[in-house]
């Protein structure tokens, strides 16, 4: 077989992760983790007037936290929906952020554009890490600052995401999104980009009434989980959803009827050569 015949289709593959960010509701997923980007502006120690762009905004949360601290914001994500929801919740908080509909792999903004990049939860999930990265790299002004928060792969999610991917198996040849979520990957990425890189690891902890009603809810409004049973027949939707209420009792910390299940994600903060 040829390199050729080796490389995946990354159109296909694009076209496909974005049924899968349009798909569900998003922003019942991501509201909740509105922790992690507050969190990830004070690891980045952001500056009241800096130019921030949060690449992957979902509905808006580390935007919002970063104009929160009087930042200059714009919020790019390649789901209309969850720009739109971005929106309202600003406008609710009387914040002037710029969210507009993009596409993480192709950053539509002048070289060093920006004083701080960050994503949370998002541009692991593009495709193509590498394009991914150099895009994190471009807009990012030489001395800013880059700042990540990412599942690990041995972290709940990550062990999630194994799950569904033995029922829906992932695009040939498309790479693990929780990769970005270790220091070895970070550092194939952003290579000689950057002039220092540190990681902390957290823990992020989902509390919902029992794993019936987590698997539900995610099945429901996940983008991931919302088009792995729709892929599946009747039989396969069952077994999934039975492996996934095994892995969260698995994970469940909470002693009692209710859902607590840790998730370790890894906070990044990078400075740009």
């Amino acid at each position: 077989m040829t390199t050729q015949d080796q490389a995946p289709d990354m159109g296909a593959i694009k076209e496909r992760m974005h049924k899968v960010w349009t798909s569900g509701e998003y922003a019942r997923i991501g509201n909740p983790l509105v922790i992690m980007g507050e969190l990830l502006c004070e690891a980045v120690d952001l500056r009241s007037g800096d130019e921030v762009l949060d690449v992957a905004t979902g509905s808006g949360n580390t935007a919002i936290s970063a104009a929160r601290r009087f930042c200059e914001v714009t919020g790019m994500d390649l789901a209309a929906e969850s720009i739109e929801h971005a929106r309202k919740r600003a406008g609710a908080e009387g914040m002037d952020i710029t969210f507009e509909v993009g596409d993480a792999e192709n950053l539509s903004y002048p070289d060093a554009s920006f004083d701080v990049v960050l994503s949370t939860l998002g541009v692991m999930f593009c495709p193509n890490q590498e394009k991914a990265a150099g895009e994190l790299l471009r807009v990012c002004r030489p001395g800013g600052k880059i700042g990540l928060a990412n599942w690990t792969p041995d972290g709940f999610i990550g062990n999630m995401f194994r799950t569904i991917g033995k029922h829906v198996p992932p695009p040939p040849g498309m790479k693990p999104p929780p990769l970005w979520g270790t220091e070895e990957r970070l550092r194939e990425l952003l290579g000689e980009g950057v002039s220092s890189l540190e990681t902390r690891r957290r823990t992020y902890v989902f509390r919902y009434p029992s794993a019936g009603y987590f698997v539900e809810y995610f099945r429901n409004f996940y983008g991931p989980t919302f088009r792995a049973f729709m892929a599946l027949d009747q039989s396969g939707q069952e077994g999934l959803a039975r492996d996934l209420e095994e892995l969260l009792d698995n994970w469940n910390t909470s002693g009692d009827e209710t859902l607590v299940v840790p998730s370790d994600y890894l906070e990044v903060v990078a400075v740009r050569r």
